[in-house]
């Protein structure tokens, strides 16, 4: 009787090991997927602009659909879409589903118009315009509002009309700014770069659609159908085909970029690596040991680092060096992103602001670090 007490307890004690490091492994292999919505703007009966006989909306959703097949077929990721098909979607329903989703990113995908032969790419984070002609373009996309029955009671009595309706609805993303902005940016370096599309730069807008979503979002502006060149390759298969392209490159650059700072700190750069047979070698910029920064100022004043002494820029630091403080803003190893940085130091309106680097707090001169082959 004894022995059968011990042997049953040997056993006991042997499944619950075995069950606890089942557990154990399966906890360790399972990996939150990087979740990405895409939303195709406009659908049903919302056509968007419909320049030179053209429909946003169709272009639109061909560009996602394209952007997701080559995103599902990396590691790791799942793609969620605000539609597949052409149906009509409220635009105050479009980043919900992102933030039920819990997603990384969400990206919005449009095509412009405007009265002349304007042309070229542009991505937009959301933000206080700095400009008319990014309220007019902000203004366009949310005037979808008005096709809605009921949208007094969804939108609380905002008016695309009003630049004041969109003080508000900047706040909420904030604290995704900086990521939202690496994103653009990586994005709208492809477009340039490698099918040198007229480069309309990162800008800031205040787009409902991106407003409430709880992550870092996007609103890609892919050209205009208004001019006749351009219109005719955004609604061909081969226009479609190399803009999604470049979109789901920079996400994947993106993607990479986090999970080289989060995920393997002790890499240098990561290595080129082939995405799938239609997109090219995917580069990072990440220089083990180095820090960039953006130089904002040099002054023999010592200010307080609060965001109203830099225009509103956070993340601001200060070093003495001899007789002048110098005050920096941004901290990163990565140089897609410290462009970025710059962009919108400048778009805050800091013109004269440059790039510096640094290695265990000495200052290098930036074209030596860049051209280093040991990055």
């Amino acid at each position: 009787m004894l022995m059968k007490n011990k042997l049953f307890y040997f056993f006991l004690l042997f499944a619950v090991i075995l069950t606890s490091y089942s557990f154990n492994i399966i906890t360790i292999n399972v990996e939150k997927p990087f979740i990405v919505v895409l939303d195709a703007g406009h659908g049903g009966h919302d056509p968007g602009n419909l320049g030179n006989g053209y429909k946003e909306k169709d272009i639109a959703l061909n560009i996602v659909l394209e952007v997701g097949k080559i995103l599902e077929k990396q590691d790791n990721f799942k793609v969620i879409y605000t539609r597949k098909t052409d149906i009509f979607i409220k635009l105050h329903e479009r980043a919900p589903i992102a933030n039920k989703a819990d997603a990384d990113l969400f990206v919005s995908i449009h095509c412009d118009a405007f009265t002349n032969n304007a042309y070229g790419a542009g991505t937009f984070v959301l933000g206080l315009h700095r400009s008319q002609a990014n309220f007019e373009v902000a203004k366009r996309e949310n005037e979808v509002i008005f096709l809605e029955d009921d949208y007094q009671e969804n939108y609380e009595g905002f008016d695309p009309n009003s630049p004041e309706s969109l003080i508000g609805m900047t706040l909420m993303q904030e604290e995704y700014l900086d990521q939202s902005i690496l994103l653009a940016s990586l994005i709208q370096n492809n477009f340039t770069n490698n099918l040198k599309r007229k480069d309309r730069s990162v800008k800031q807008a205040g787009f409902m659609v991106l407003y409430k979503s709880y992550m870092p979002s996007i609103l890609v502006e892919t050209g205009f159908l208004t001019n006749k060149k351009e219109g005719a390759y955004l609604n061909s298969l081969k226009g479609q085909k190399e803009m999604a392209n470049e979109i789901a490159k920079g996400i994947i650059t993106y993607k990479k970029s986090l999970s080289s700072v989060t995920d393997n700190p002790q890499n240098s750069f990561i290595k080129q690596e082939e995405i799938d047979e239609t997109i090219e070698i995917v580069e990072e910029h990440i220089f083990k040991d180095y820090t960039f920064k953006v130089q904002l100022a040099a002054s023999s004043t010592k200010l307080s680092l609060e965001p109203y002494n830099f225009n509103g820029l956070k993340d601001v630091s200060r070093k003495k060096e001899g007789k002048l403080y110098k005050y920096y803003y941004g901290a990163t190893s990565d140089y897609n992103k410290i462009q970025l940085m710059k962009k919108f130091a400048k778009e805050k309106g800091h013109d004269s602001c440059y790039i510096v680097v640094f290695k265990e707090e000495k200052k290098l001169k930036l074209t030596d670090v860049l051209n280093s082959v040991d990055k």
